[in-house]
């Protein structure tokens, strides 16, 4: 099962029907028959709750989060895994990306999966880990 972890810019892409929305169906699809498993960071999916809420309401916030619910993706948390929060606080002090970015990298790298985005931030990491570019 191939094993992909969605940046916040891939789930944007899809909500706001964007070129790359498509391809990111596709993925969900894969997910749903179980040949793809995708993850997404809970600080990537407070990024799409801030963005979502000052671009258009809480509400609409509110909504977002629960078509995501809706959709196989696995939440993967932060609580306690100090591995996940170490590597994302080298990528941020090393590269030039924002905290939840940096988070979605750290991600894909300790789960030796691939990250899918559009975010050219991510360019800095090509050499650490695989991109799938949408």
């Amino acid at each position: 099962m191939a094993i992909k972890v969605l940046d916040s810019w891939a789930l944007m892409a899809l909500f706001n029907d964007e070129p790359a929305a498509d391809e990111v169906e596709i993925l969900l699809q894969k997910a749903s028959s179980g040949t793809h498993q995708l993850l997404l960071c809970v600080v990537n999916w407070g990024e799409i709750y801030y963005s979502v809420m000052r671009g258009a309401s809480q509400e609409m916030a509110e909504q977002k989060v629960k078509e995501i619910a809706a959709v196989p993706i696995q939440l993967v948390p932060v609580e306690a895994d100090l591995q996940l929060v170490r590597q994302a606080a080298i990528y941020k002090a090393t590269h030039k990306l924002s905290y939840a970015d940096a988070f979605a990298g750290a991600l894909a790298k300790l789960r030796k999966a691939e990250l899918v985005t559009g975010d050219q931030e991510f360019k800095t990491l090509t050499k650490e880990i695989k991109i799938a570019w949408l």
